[in-house]
C-alpha cells in the first residue's frame, strides 16, 4: 500500500450506494478504500480496525445513525475526517453534523470530480460543503438578531423538544422520544416558534445550538 494513498472508510446503509462509491473510487491512484459499514455500530468498529483518512458517513441509517455516530468517531479517532454524503439537507441535520464534527457535507447528487475532489480537501483538512448548504448556513449565520431571548419562557417539555430539534429529529421522532402524540409535538413545535420569534425549525436548531441547549 502507498503511504500517500488516502484511506476511505464507505458507510451507508444501502448495498448498490456503497459498491457505486467503492467503484468510482477504484478509478483513483491516490484513493484506497479500506472498508465498508451498513450502520453507524459497523462503522465504529471499522474506524477502530483500520483508521481511515476521510470516513464517507451517510446520516440515516438503522441501528445507528450518522448523527449518532459522529461524536463517537472524533472520540475513537480523532485523526479521521468526516465527509457527510446524504440524501438530506434540512438546515437542523446540517448544524448538528458540522457541530458534532464533520469537516465536510454532500448531497448525493455531486458528480464524481466533485465527490473526490471534497474527498482529497476533507482528507488535508479542509471544510468543504454542497453549495445549498453553504448558502443555508451563511444566511442564518447573517440573521442572528433573529435569535432571541424571549420573556415568556419555554415550559420544560418545550425546552426537550427544542433540545431534540437540535439534534435534528423530526415531529414523529420527538414524539416517539417523549412519549407523546405526533399532533402535540407539532403544537410545541408551533409554540418554541413563537415564543422566541423564529421562522422555522432551521433557526429553532441554530438557536438551541448556539444557547448550547443540545447539551442539556
Amino acid at each position: 500500500m502507498t503511504e500517500n494513498k488516502i484511506r476511505v472508510l464507505v458507510v451507508d446503509d444501502q448495498n448498490v450506494v456503497r459498491d457505486g462509491f467503492v467503484a468510482i473510487l477504484s478509478f483513483y491512484s491516490d484513493i484506497e478504500v479500506v472498508g465498508q459499514a451498513e450502520d453507524g455500530i459497523r462503522a465504529l468498529e471499522l474506524v477502530e480496525e483500520t483508521r481511515p483518512d476521510v470516513i464517507l458517513l451517510d446520516l440515516v441509517m438503522p441501528r445507528q445513525d450518522g448523527l449518532t455516530t459522529i461524536p463517537m468517531i472524533k472520540e475513537i479517532a480523532p485523526e479521521s475526517r468526516i465527509l457527510v454524503l446524504t440524501s438530506f439537507d434540512e438546515g437542523e441535520r446540517v448544524f448538528q453534523a458540522i457541530k458534532s464534527g464533520a469537516l465536510g457535507y454532500l448531497l448525493k447528487d455531486v458528480t464524481r470530480e466533485q465527490l473526490v475532489q471534497a474527498i482529497r480537501d476533507v482528507a488535508q483538512g479542509l471544510a468543504t460543503l454542497h453549495p445549498s448548504i453553504a448558502f443555508k448556513l451563511i444566511n442564518e449565520i447573517n440573521h442572528p438578531t433573529k435569535l432571541l431571548y424571549t420573556a415568556d419562557p419555554l415550559t420544560p417539555r418545550e425546552l426537550d423538544t427544542l433540545r431534540l430539534i437540535a439534534h435534528g429529529l423530526s415531529n414523529q421522532e420527538i414524539a416517539l422520544e417523549l412519549n407523546v402524540n405526533e399532533r402535540t409535538i407539532a403544537k410545541k413545535v408551533s409554540s418554541i416558534l413563537a415564543k422566541l420569534h423564529l421562522a422555522n425549525r432551521t433557526q429553532a436548531a441554530l438557536y438551541a445550538l448556539r444557547k448550547g441547549l443540545d447539551e442539556g
